[in-house]
């Protein structure tokens, strides 16, 4: 049963100020729904070879981490600050898995290289038909791959940040950097340059593409939802969201944030 917003504001007394392990226990408890609602929006779909209990059991460790860092005299509510750490904690799980074979990810590769290259020479998107015929595949190939794409890049906004090239606790992940209530004061204004060049990033992209960063991230929809929103298929949200995380990444290295590989 849901503990009572007094009995919650107790709890987090008991658990910060006089350190009681039961109160610890019972907000993580009374917290657990915000791990299954968070993997659920995360990932339709689970990727072939991942059991959806790896990604409960990922998030769970983002709810732990949450519930010891929070500082409840900041003003951020708890469900901000812990779907974020849970999101954070399922996509580090699914980048160590590397469950994408590596054909699929120079094929991967390529589809974004001649993305790249012909919206530089056309000055627009490509159409399927003339990245089909760049990479030599059928439309239908270049479909596969764009859905392909867009179930691979689910954690991509982390990755358009990049980090110091490790997976080690130096790495940088923007959305902790965003919502960290306990960086240091050197931490919270490169959270805050991070945020403000994203969000430029972000405003430079054509509005569907906008559109579909803005619910998928920060609303917190699915492709299958964006794709019900724009009257458009889920795999074309795939390839706008694909699209979107090429040019914002490029956008970010001009700005001299670095990538990773």
């Amino acid at each position: 049963m849901p503990m009572s917003p007094a009995t919650i504001q107790r709890a987090w007394i008991r658990h910060k100020v006089y350190k009681e392990e039961q109160a610890r226990l019972d907000l993580i408890d009374n917290y657990s729904y915000l791990v299954k609602i968070t993997a659920g929006r995360l990932v339709a779909n689970t990727p072939g070879g991942m059991d959806r209990d790896d990604l409960i059991s990922a998030g769970v460790i983002g709810l732990i981490k949450s519930v010891d860092q929070y500082d409840p005299s900041r003003d951020v509510k708890f469900e901000t600050y812990a779907i974020a750490l849970i999101r954070g904690a399922i996509l580090e799980m699914m980048r160590d898995e590397d469950w994408v074979p590596r054909s699929i990810r120079e094929k991967l590769k390529a589809l974004e290289r001649a993305n790249q290259r012909l919206e530089t020479e056309l000055n627009r998107p490509p159409t399927r038909r003339e990245l089909a015929d760049a990479l030599e595949l059928s439309e239908q190939e270049v479909m596969d791959l764009q859905v392909r794409a867009g179930r691979t890049n689910v954690f991509s906004l982390d990755d358009v940040i990049g980090g110091s090239g490790g997976e080690g606790e130096d790495s940088l992940h923007l959305i902790e950097m965003i919502v960290d209530e306990d960086a240091s004061p050197e931490d919270e204004v490169e959270g805050r340059d991070l945020k403000r060049i994203l969000a430029a990033g972000v405003d430079k992209l054509p509005e569907r593409e906008r559109l579909v960063v803005s619910l998928y991230y920060f609303e917190g929809l699915t492709f299958k939802e964006i794709g019900n929103v724009l009257g458009v298929s889920e795999s074309r949200v795939y390839q706008l969201h694909t699209q979107a995380m090429s040019r914002l990444r490029t956008f970010m290295r001009e700005q001299g944030i670095p990538q990773v590989a």
